[in-house]
């Protein structure tokens, strides 16, 4: 599985708070040994999200990422509030 960050992602990350960035390694960290690791909650979304996958990052906080072939492709990383507005 190889990992990638959409460019909205790339713009928006250096962005947050250090301790967001943090966690967000460590929990990227944990995603590459295995996804579906129960402390990051994995799981698909639906509706108008239904392309996209999610995993928390803190217990506010989320990131988004989709799957096209082989990559791992993290579209954002925001609270749960802002990215279900």
């Amino acid at each position: 599985m190889n990992i990638d960050f959409h460019k909205k992602f790339l713009k928006s990350y250096p962005k947050l708070d250090i301790k967001i960035r943090k966690k967000f390694d460590e929990k990227l960290e944990i995603f590459g040994k295995n996804p579906f690791d129960v402390c990051l909650n994995n799981h698909r979304l639906k509706g108008k999200y239904k392309v996209y996958r999610s995993i928390d990052v803190t217990g506010d906080w989320r990131a988004w990422y989709k799957e096209v072939n082989d990559t791992v492709i993290f579209v954002v990383v925001n609270t749960h509030i802002n990215l279900y507005k």
